[in-house]
């Protein structure tokens, strides 16, 4: 094994969790820790009935948009990631389920889509320049819950907050 696997796994490991670390921010709603997954200067295109613009104000959009949610859970998987010195470009799939309320009737919605993302790390930091994301299928449905859900929180009150630090 070479001297550069060891350094091309350790940036796989930083953009693979820039990617969890987008899915924790527009789940918990929060602005700041999806900021930091951008570059100032990145831009991003979730296609054309979605938000294209910068980085910054794709998380305020999606953040505002999921206020108007009963809750929402994303996943990534299948992350395939190519490093080449301080650039990257990495295709991610990502599962995406919305729950909202809509004339009185409980609608799941489900998408599923692929993160398209270019990558360069300044000042030792991965961030995003630029995202696509492709919207392969969605749905939706009328559900009845199961159960109230009422201690998942979609802020800093989450347990996942004190279980991490209040600072990470």
């Amino acid at each position: 094994m070479s001297a550069a696997v060891p350094a091309d796994l350790a940036d796989k490991f930083a953009i693979t969790e820039q990617l969890y670390r987008y899915c924790r921010s527009v789940d918990r709603l929060d602005v700041p820790l999806g900021k930091s997954i951008f570059h100032d200067d990145a831009t991003v295109d979730y296609g054309p009935s979605g938000f294209r613009g910068r980085g910054h104000d794709a998380i305020e959009w999606i953040c505002a948009a999921h206020r108007q949610l009963q809750s929402h859970s994303h996943q990534v998987s299948n992350v395939i990631i190519a490093v080449d010195g301080m650039e990257a470009g990495s295709e991610a799939y990502v599962t995406a389920t919305l729950r909202a309320v809509r004339e009185g009737v409980i609608r799941h919605i489900e998408i599923w889509a692929r993160y398209c993302d270019r990558w360069s790390c300044r000042h030792g930091i991965w961030r995003i320049d630029h995202r696509d994301a492709v919207i392969d299928h969605d749905s939706v449905r009328e559900v009845t819950p199961m159960h109230s859900h009422d201690w998942a929180r979609r802020d800093g009150n989450d347990p996942s907050y004190s279980a991490m630090g209040a600072g990470r």
